[in-house]
């Protein structure tokens, strides 16, 4: 157990300050941005810089999954296999893959002008399957604790600091 919250390499993050998690921030904001954009297209007759705006994140989005799925892919390294915090780190990477290769291909669709019903139907399945992703990397760290402090090192936080003087 205490495997997994150390890191396998220091590209990772150090002890305790994992880079994965703040790296997600990207894809998660420009993909909802994103579809944002694309939900004003609807509403906003003749706006086409909302059209090239949600492509553009939709590329940024993608650029930053890959950048935070490998150094996902380095804290997986850390959890022992067999156990059901890997299979949850399996389930959260495939799923994630696979709303990044929606995306991927949601960009190469897109052409200038408000998009079609596919690309905009891809963007909400892929915000879909990101919130179920989100989800499973929520209990990595929120439940089985991967790449979070040690017990006692997080309790160092909860000691009042008038106690601390005594």
């Amino acid at each position: 157990m205490d495997q997994a919250k150390h890191p396998v390499t220091t590209l990772a993050g150090r002890y305790g300050h994992p880079l994965h998690p703040a790296l997600v921030a990207v894809p998660i904001g420009a993909w909802v941005a994103s579809f944002a954009f694309d939900l004003a297209t609807r509403f906003v007759p003749g706006s086409p810089d909302l059209a090239d705006g949600a492509r553009w994140l939709i590329g940024l989005g993608v650029v930053g999954a890959l950048a935070a799925a490998l150094l996902g892919f380095l804290d997986l390294f850390a959890i022992p296999t067999g156990t059901r915090a890997f299979r949850t780190a399996l389930a959260h990477m495939a799923i994630n893959l696979a709303v990044t290769g929606g995306y991927a291909v949601n960009f190469a669709l897109r052409d200038a002008g408000p998009p079609g019903a596919a690309p905009l139907a891809l963007s909400a399945v892929g915000l879909a399957g990101l919130a179920v992703g989100g989800y499973l990397g929520g209990e990595l760290a929120y439940r089985y604790g991967v790449r979070v402090a040690d017990e006692h090192t997080q309790a160092q936080g909860y000691h009042h600091a008038d106690k601390e003087n005594d």
